[in-house]
């Protein structure tokens, strides 16, 4: 690394760790500093912004790790897994486990992909797998929910549901009712029966529980991973994959 690099890193740095001193001395009230004058400061020194943005993102990333953590402590692992909900696959008994909140109009968790079907059948015999929907409409609208009740009526043909699952989060755009149908035929599934199998009233039900459970457990985006019980939000690569795993 350059000298010049170094030194820059080094001023980063230490305007981060100043601001975020100033911030938690400030919010203690260890300081008499108030909102006006924070921004008063801040308008003298925009070279800090970036450095006061990092803090605060760090500051709610603390918050939400140590929600969640709670909320794993409070709903239980078990509630992750539970078949009511999410789609279960692998030994009961295995000593391992990957759960993933996802939406399938969600670029991150289409990124993701490649990572997560490679490792699921190199471990579907040896890891238990909890996949569950969490569709956020606001974001990818009413194909997200669409794809979603599809992945619901699925589970009824179990043994296909894997390759249509992971048929859907390949897909590029926004998927359509006419997408949804042409990859179950890929899959083997029979299709009339999932067209049935959407028209349940209870997929509703079903949906708005896993939506829930996300909201419980403070995940507010996806893909949200839990490794080994342990919460990992964003897209992953192998690498990334294997190493929560192991840890």
């Amino acid at each position: 690394m350059r000298p010049v690099t170094l030194v820059l890193a080094g001023a980063v740095g230490g305007a981060l760790l100043g601001v975020a001193i100033v911030l938690s001395l400030a919010r203690n009230g260890l300081v008499p500093i108030n909102d006006r004058q924070m921004q008063t400061y801040l308008m003298t020194h925009p070279e800090l912004m970036p450095a006061m943005m990092g803090a605060a993102q760090a500051m709610d990333d603390q918050k939400q790790k140590a929600a969640q953590e709670a909320a794993m402590k409070k709903l239980g692992q078990a509630a992750f897994f539970d078949p009511k909900i999410a789609f279960v696959t692998g030994p009961a008994d295995a000593k391992t486990s990957l759960v993933e909140f996802y939406d399938y109009d969600c670029p991150y968790c289409r990124a993701s992909l490649p990572a997560v079907k490679k490792f699921y059948e190199a471990h579907k015999n040896d890891t238990r797998f909890s996949f569950i929907e969490f569709p956020i409409k606001q974001l990818h609208g009413e194909s997200a929910i669409l794809a979603a009740k599809a992945s619901l009526a699925a589970r009824h043909q179990p043994d296909r549901y894997m390759d249509f699952h992971f048929a859907l989060l390949g897909k590029e755009d926004s998927i359509a009712e006419d997408d949804i149908y042409a990859e179950a035929a890929k899959a083997g599934m029979d299709v009339n029966k999932l067209k049935a199998d959407m028209a349940d009233p209870g997929i509703e039900n079903t949906l708005k529980a896993s939506i829930d459970l996300a909201h419980k457990a403070g995940i507010d985006g996806t893909p949200t991973f839990l490794f080994n019980g342990k919460f990992r939000p964003g897209m992953v690569d192998e690498e990334t994959l294997k190493k929560e795993m192991a840890s």
